[in-house]
């Protein structure tokens, strides 16, 4: 006979036991075995008194804003309201059925009490586990960065002169201040570049142009391992600064993070720069960098005309020979270049026979620079035009814009979801944090990083590790969704 259900309101539900309800395999079980949230506790004290109202669990509340990134949920105010229907986040939480939920503001107001160091803690000791794991190999790291869209409208954009620009930034700032009641300054992190141009939204976001749009953006810049795709290094500015002056800053963080000295950069030619050129080389690091200037050499307006091979230096007399024989003395000092320019007499260059080969400038001679370090940076070109150098800058596409689009399809990371460049950094450091832990969890399948896994229960140490050939699918395991890949 067929029965038929009908549901009906429980005023009381002794035998509900939380635990049982979520399955052994689930990734946030999994998740809380191996992370031991309640560090916080302990990182954040000085952040609060000792009278007055008790405090939401600031475990609990690390806890909720990973899930926020973890499944992409949409909204601060949306993870509230999904949290007591989900059986599983009530116990990730540990809450009980009839435990109450928290308004939405004890995030916001965590996040400016606890300021984005602390973020970047959670970040580090994930690594950690990354490293313990043996996820993390450390000698050999790929390098890029990628804009992030601000949480402000192309409509919100001043245009002016420096003068005002820098007044709208002010009066920005003494706005906030008496709006948010808080004394963070308003220090740039960065040289400003479009310093014509501000969001009155968020000043701290350049406007960036992309695809033909131009819009206030921030840029994230991110290291990737070479084992397995973990990121050990990240670092958030506005949207206007260079990539190529941040790659030291970037391997220190690595060496910080995993205790492991780079031997090898691979990065594509926005970071060949003879500055990073010469000081990878001084370092002892391999340089295999995409080359800046190779695409310049012979196409175009150089098509035809005499590279820099075909003059030869003199050290002893500090001189350049030219193809016609004719010498180049030292006229110049580029301070900000850190090199010097090299020219022969205009009335010789101008006369010359071979000049039709040599420039198509007019009424200029012919110049060489020379970098401070030229052997250096000589060097460190060669590694870069290596066999291996170019099968690295391969496998770097696939390792560094897999990272970007798993973190930007899977957890919100090309759209800005808070304003200033703080929150904008607790926002990439939490998006790290949460590929690495699935890195964790796909690594957990292996028996072999499995049982590395289980030695400690969990682990807390803060080492280095990763690597991998990886990426083209995708595919939904265990609730949640993850590149496939393969070594």
């Amino acid at each position: 006979m067929m029965g038929t259900h009908q549901p009906q309101d429980e005023l009381f539900s002794y035998k509900v036991n939380l635990a049982q309800r979520v399955r052994l395999d689930h990734p946030l079980r999994r998740i809380n075995e191996m992370i031991d949230f309640t560090f916080v506790r302990q990182e954040v004290a000085e952040a609060y008194g000792y009278n007055g109202n008790v405090s939401v669990d600031p475990a609990v509340i690390l806890k909720m804003m990973f899930l926020l990134f973890f499944d992409d949920v949409a909204s601060e105010r949306e993870l509230m309201q999904i949290i007591p229907e989900r059986l599983d986040y009530m116990w990730f939480l540990g809450y009980g059925l009839d435990d109450e939920i928290p308004n939405h503001s004890v995030l916001s107001k965590a996040r400016k009490r606890w300021g984005a160091e602390v973020f970047e803690r959670v970040f580090v000791r994930v690594v950690g586990l990354c490293a313990e794991a043996g996820l993390v190999e450390g000698r050999k790291i790929h390098m890029d960065g990628s804009l992030v869209d601000a949480d402000a409208a192309k409509g919100s954009i001043v245009k002016g002169s420096p003068e005002l620009i820098a007044a709208v930034r002010r009066a920005y700032e003494a706005q906030e201040r008496k709006l948010e009641e808080h004394e963070r300054a308003y220090h740039p992190a960065y040289e400003a570049v479009n310093d014509r141009a501000v969001s009155t939204t968020d000043p701290e976001a350049s406007l960036v142009r992309k695809d033909g749009e131009s819009r206030p953006r921030y840029k994230h810049h991110r290291v990737v391992d070479d084992a397995k795709g973990v990121i050990t290094a990240v670092k958030t500015t506005a949207g206007d600064i260079k990539e190529n002056g941040q790659l030291f800053e970037l391997v220190e963080q690595h060496e910080a993070n995993t205790a492991v000295a780079v031997e090898t950069v691979v990065a594509d030619k926005q970071y060949g720069t003879a500055e990073n050129f010469r000081a990878c080389y001084e370092r002892g690091i391999r340089s295999h960098i995409g080359d800046f200037q190779a695409p310049q050499l012979n196409k175009g307006r150089r098509a035809g005309i005499f590279g820099e091979g075909d003059f030869h230096y003199d050290a002893a007399t500090d001189t350049y020979r030219c193809p016609a024989g004719q010498t180049l003395s030292r006229r110049k000092h580029k301070k900000k270049r850190h090199a010097y320019e090299y020219a022969a007499p205009s009335e010789v260059c101008l006369m010359c026979s071979l000049r039709g080969r040599c420039t198509r400038a007019r009424g200029t001679s012919r110049t060489i620079k020379r970098h401070i370090g030229h052997e250096a940076i000589a060097a460190a070109r060669a590694q870069s035009h290596s066999a291996q150098a170019r099968r690295d800058r391969i496998r770097r596409k696939w390792l560094m814009e897999g990272s970007f689009a798993d973190a930007a399809n899977n957890h919100g990371f090309k759209r800005a979801r808070w304003r200033r460049l703080w929150r904008q950094r607790i926002q990439d450091y939490l998006i790290a944090t949460v590929q690495n832990v699935r890195i964790l969890l796909r690594a957990g399948k292996d028996p072999r990083a499995a049982e590395a896994l289980g030695r400690n229960g969990r682990i807390e140490i803060i080492a280095p590790s990763i690597s991998v050939r990886f990426l083209v699918l995708t595919t939904v395991q265990d609730g949640f969704r993850v590149m496939a890949s393969w070594n």
